[in-house]
């Protein structure tokens, strides 16, 4: 079985004795960001000489703008904001004065309700406020998901590629990561023959990210359908992480893994995140869909309210504005941001075709990112998909997430929520950057 991450030893002293400490070595989607970023300095006359190419000197001697195509934020763009009913709600709970204390570490009543009804809309069957925990962004659910799950011997099936934080807070919680790979001829749908020749007795979640991150993939109900049958079969969860959820402008719709809870208990994710176009304001949740009551276990509910007593969730305010968010933004908004999306993805697409190192095995269908093949043999002096992104960054200013941060070497993932005029920027840079490092090119330096 193949593992994510190396726990590092080191060492504390509490005076008398040595006392041995782990940190997982996982590569982190942050982390990587920062060092590109760190890493989009021109280059330096000597390094210019040994390149070989007298253009590349001047190219470089031009600061460029700094462009992230790296980073699911889209506030880092003035064509992505929040709704105004957003900010005057969350205004006018500050301003009440009433909202300035502790909060129940698992929600407000008012914001779990108000997510309940919410989720509700799309589902078979209605969930309730208890159903739902308020957490500090999806971020913080994963790690809840993940910790109320965990048990001596226990591993987890996570999709390859996927998000990284999952594999690192399965790391700290000594829970074992097991791959399953995502097929990009079949719009990155679930292997699951995969699923089932990894999956045992100690299997605690089958996790699943829909709308796609990085993949732009967005599932079908069939095969959402499959997948539950699945985790059925194998007698699991699923986890299903749907923090892009709505963001869908392809053929398929949204389908909320919730649907088929009666088939295989599912713990929903999500937050405001990436649809409100909020995603510092930590608002998120974590859901159990579950007709059948696996869920409503009095020891699991007890433990899920004793992690979240460790953990706290996000600010009070931010909670009571929850339920006027939900309720009175208008579904303008929403389709406006879904049509931005769909048009940006679509000149992401149309520029990659003219790149003749990198392709698109699957045009996205939603969420803000895009995974491309890197063909690093038609390139002369790029080793990888980690050399290709720093070299890139310098170069160009340009930061793209190499495809090793989420599972897949010499693949590259490119978020596409960036406003029009920057992204062909970006991939007008990019596609420089190819052809100066392409084997015809430097045929002719």
């Amino acid at each position: 079985m193949e593992t994510n991450g190396v726990m590092v030893k080191s060492y504390l002293s509490d005076g008398v004795n040595n006392l041995e400490i782990e940190t997982p070595n996982n590569i982190t989607i942050k982390g990587i960001l920062g060092l590109l970023m760190a890493n989009t300095e021109t280059t330096s006359d000597d390094e210019d000489e040994e390149n070989g190419c007298n253009n590349l000197k001047k190219n470089m001697k031009r600061k460029k703008k700094v462009i992230s195509l790296g980073m699911g934020d889209p506030t880092a763009y003035s064509c992505f904001h929040s709704p105004a009913v957003a900010q005057d709600a969350v205004l006018e709970t500050l301003a009440s004065q009433k909202f300035n204390g502790y909060s129940p570490t698992v929600g407000l009543p008012q914001a779990r309700k108000a997510i309940a009804d919410y989720l509700s809309r799309e589902l078979p069957d209605k969930l309730c406020a208890d159903d739902v925990y308020v957490t500090a962004g999806c971020t913080q659910a994963i790690e809840i998901a993940l910790s109320i799950l965990a048990r001596p011997g226990s591993n987890i099936l996570l999709p390859r590629p996927g998000f990284p934080i999952y594999a690192l807070c399965a790391a700290f919680r000594h829970i074992e990561v097991r791959y399953f790979d995502l097929v990009p001829g079949k719009g990155w749908e679930v292997d699951l023959n995969a699923v089932e020749a990894l999956a045992d007795r100690n299997t605690i979640a089958i996790v699943v990210i829909n709308p796609g991150n990085p993949c732009g993939n967005v599932y079908s109900y069939e095969h959402l359908q499959e997948i539950a049958e699945t985790a059925k079969k194998l007698r699991t969860i699923v986890i299903a992480d749907e923090v892009y959820g709505h963001l869908a402008f392809g053929a398929k719709p949204f389908v909320p893994m919730g649907v088929f809870g009666a088939i295989a208990p599912v713990l929903t994710l999500g937050s405001l995140s990436k649809r409100w176009l909020v995603p510092g304001w930590r608002l998120g949740w974590l859901v159990t869909n579950d007709p059948n009551g696996t869920f409503k276990n009095p020891k699991f509910v007890e433990r899920i309210k004793k992690y979240c007593d460790i953990c706290g969730g996000p600010a009070t305010f931010i909670q009571a504005a929850v339920p006027c968010i939900i309720q009175q933004t208008e579904d303008v908004f929403f389709r406006k941001t879904v049509n931005l999306l769909k048009r940006t993805a679509d000149i992401c697409c149309e520029k990659i075709k003219e790149i003749p190192c990198i392709s698109c095995p699957h045009k996205p269908e939603g969420s803000m990112a895009v995974m491309v093949k890197l063909n690093v043999s038609l390139l002369t002096d790029i080793s990888d998909d980690i050399d290709f992104c720093f070299k890139l960054a310098k170069e160009e200013s340009v930061i793209l997430l190499p495809g090793l941060a989420v599972g897949l070497k010499n693949w590259i993932r490119i978020t596409f929520a960036a406003d029009p005029s920057s992204l062909e920027e970006a991939l007008g840079r990019l596609k420089s950057f190819c052809q100066r490092h392409s084997y015809q090119q430097n045929v002719h330096c």
